[in-house]
């Protein structure tokens, strides 16, 4: 992985305490000219496959790909636009190589990539995965849970705790595979990048066992290698129920 000065990074998956496979899927991508880097940014990916161990890990991987290769292969072009193009062609893909392995029907992922630009951030998401944005001693969610409980939460049925404890909170209501088009959230608003803010990217066999700002704590009291350790460690000290994966960006 060929990271150039101006950023610290760094990923870890872990299949967790109760599986036999992991179904997550990332990747980190910067482009080999330094012109490119500041047109193009780096782009950091997380997936989480559903269908069955072999559906989910072919689900997430063939996301991760195409859209790193998609983003990788556009000429000039909005960032954002690009990355939601590449999300589309992950989506299609998917849904032809079920096609294609009737015993993969169902299978699909969650998406979540960012984009780090010199000095702004952009991102796609679709699932239940997560980008947070930790700036100072404040950290921020970027993005939200396409869930049947982060649907309730939005409607003010339920509270942020009570979801985290819902027993459905495990149900999506979108995904890459999933249905005839992939509509991707992305941020309405820039969101500035300056030095030392981190981003983290992660996966809800991390979040789910995390708070907040037990994140924003590893993400900021350690070097990024360190704290992807400690925090998937934390989680499997919780249970770890389920695969965990978190990138760590710290932009120096």
């Amino acid at each position: 992985m060929q990271v150039r000065t101006g950023i610290e990074c760094a990923s870890l998956s872990d299949v967790g305490c109760h599986r036999d496979d992991n179904e997550d899927w990332y990747s980190y991508w910067e482009p080999e000219s330094d012109e490119l880097l500041l047109r193009k940014g780096r782009l950091a990916i997380v997936a989480d496959g559903m269908g069955g161990h072999e559906g989910g890990q072919e689900a997430s991987r063939i996301a991760v790909e195409a859209i790193e290769q998609s983003y990788a292969a556009a000429g000039d072009g909005d960032p954002q636009a690009v990355l939601v193009a590449g999300f589309k062609a992950a989506h299609q893909r998917i849904l032809q190589h079920a096609a294609a392995h009737p015993a993969l029907e169902g299978m699909g992922t969650t998406a979540t990539a960012a984009v780090l630009l010199p000095s702004r951030l952009v991102y796609a998401h679709v699932g239940d995965s997560r980008l947070y944005l930790v700036h100072g001693s404040t950290i921020s969610r970027l993005t939200h849970d396409h869930s049947y409980v982060g649907r309730l939460v939005e409607n003010g049925v339920i509270t942020a705790d009570e979801a985290d404890r819902h027993p459905q909170r495990h149900i999506l209501t979108a995904a890459l595979g999933a249905g005839l088009e992939a509509d991707p959230e992305t941020g309405s608003e820039l969101i500035p990048l300056s030095a030392g803010d981190v981003v983290v990217v992660c996966t809800d066999g991390l979040w789910s066992l995390m708070e907040d700002e037990e994140i924003r704590q590893a993400a900021t009291q350690h070097a990024p290698a360190e704290a992807c350790r400690a925090m998937v460690e934390m989680a499997k000290q919780r249970g770890g129920p389920d695969n965990i994966t978190v990138q760590v960006l710290r932009i120096s």
